[in-house]
């Protein structure tokens, strides 16, 4: 083969084919030391640098991605070690609460303490009437009321994140002088519908649907399962059935 039928057959090359033949043989530049230093590349500074420069230029950007990934992964994994700890503390209260009315004050304060959060509300479903009376965290309401009043927030299982309707709101943190904007809400359910748990902020964007509620469930989780026995202690006269029946 002439040389120039060498250039013709290199002419007609596509750059698909070259960089085909470049990633399948990447050691192609190992013995080029001349070709390395004649091709150039352009730079945002407006000269002309070496293919090496470029790769060197490349690693740099790559290595500060990771870096900021890196810290950023960091800043999250702490973030969440200390929600996990303040949820601990929460729960440990709640457990050791000898009622109701405990059990909604150890809520309350941890939520606007701890958390720092606006609001705290858990509203118990029953039609029976308890020896407790609202207050701080706890509200006492019908299921009939509830549906009628949250409607479709009640069908699933999972956090509910956002602003929600004004009428809704109201009626999850009632008597507020600074109302509520924005709402994370989870259905407590144990055998049917035993309230709702739900946390508020006067900030209109804080609670969004994108946002996660891993901790917030895994308070609700709890909450589904201590609410029936200890409003079975209010209520010796009246069966679990009836407490906690299912609100459709």
């Amino acid at each position: 083969m002439t040389e120039q039928t060498a250039q013709q057959k290199a002419g007609g090359l596509t750059r698909e084919q070259v960089a085909d033949y470049l990633r399948a043989n990447p050691d192609f530049f190992l013995d080029q030391d001349e070709l390395l230093r004649s091709l150039t590349l352009p730079h945002d500074s407006g000269r002309a640098i070496s293919l090496v420069e470029r790769q060197v230029h490349l690693f740099r950007e790559q290595r500060d991605t990771l870096r900021r990934e890196l810290v950023e992964l960091v800043s999250i994994a702490r973030h969440n070690d200390r929600l996990f700890e303040k949820s601990k503390r929460l729960l440990m209260q709640v457990i050791e609460a000898r009622n109701l009315n405990d059990m909604a004050a150890a809520i309350d304060d941890s939520i606007r303490g701890d958390f720092g959060l606006d609001a705290a509300s858990v509203l118990l479903f029953t039609d029976v009437d308890l020896p407790v009376t609202s207050q701080g965290a706890l509200h006492v309401v019908s299921p009939e009321q509830a549906k009628e009043r949250l409607g479709s927030l009640l069908d699933g299982a999972r956090a509910v994140c956002g602003q929600f309707r004004e009428s809704e709101r109201s009626f999850l943190f009632p008597d507020r002088e600074e109302p509520i904007a924005s709402v994370a809400l989870v259905p407590l359910r144990s055998d049917g519908l035993v309230g709702v748990f739900a946390v508020g902020s006067c900030e209109p964007g804080y609670f969004d649907q994108s946002m996660g509620s891993l901790f917030l469930s895994y308070i609700s989780d709890t909450l589904s399962r201590l609410l029936p026995p200890m409003v079975q202690r209010h209520t010796s006269a009246a069966p679990v059935a009836g407490v906690i029946a299912e609100s459709r």
